[in-house]
């Protein structure tokens, strides 16, 4: 596993600092980075922080289960690669 996670089913309200916040209070929070449209500027409904080792974010997945962010359930997981993403396909 690796230290970058993928977060998803955030809120338009849910910021950066929030994720740098709550995750921050779960480990050593990196970075967060929320994804948006190039057009309107607008969330995309998922992010991806990082955090400081895989061991960190392995427990991360583990504790995120279930839990609600501005309202919504999150969805937590491994960060893929896009290399394995266009495999899929």
């Amino acid at each position: 596993m690796t230290n970058r996670l993928y977060v998803g089913n955030l809120t338009e309200e849910t910021t950066e600092e929030d994720l740098l916040d709550n995750f921050g209070d779960l480990g050593n929070c990196i970075s967060a980075k929320i994804i948006r449209d190039k057009e309107t500027g607008r969330s995309k409904g998922f992010a991806f922080v990082e955090m400081a080792t895989a061991e960190e974010a392995r427990e991360v997945v583990k504790i995120c289960k279930g839990v609600e962010l501005d309202g919504n359930k999150l969805i937590v997981a491994e960060a893929r690669s896009q290399n394995s993403k266009h495999k899929r396909r």
